[in-house]
């Protein structure tokens, strides 16, 4: 069966978020200035065959660990389902 999963990977609260800081800097320059925080990341969505659910999920959590997410700076989560944008 087919699973689809999304990974969102952002940067590790207390990490520099340079990406985020740069469009913060911005929004306030442009008038936002209710805006409080801004963290860039990335969203990955993957179709995974699978026997079943967990195995797709647990098969995308390796693809996180392994290539996706730099552990050391990044944390991830995944979302069953299609979060299409």
């Amino acid at each position: 069966m087919n699973y689809q999963i999304s990974a969102l990977i952002f940067p590790k609260r207390g990490v520099l978020d340079t990406q985020g800081r740069a469009v913060m800097g911005t929004l306030v320059e442009m008038g936002f200035r209710s805006v409080r925080d801004v963290s860039v990341g990335r969203f990955v969505r993957l179709s995974i065959e699978a026997e079943d659910q967990a195995s797709a999920l647990s098969t995308a959590r390796r693809i996180c660990q392994e290539l996706l997410a730099n552990e050391l700076i990044e944390d991830f989560s995944l979302k069953e389902g299609d979060l299409s944008l």
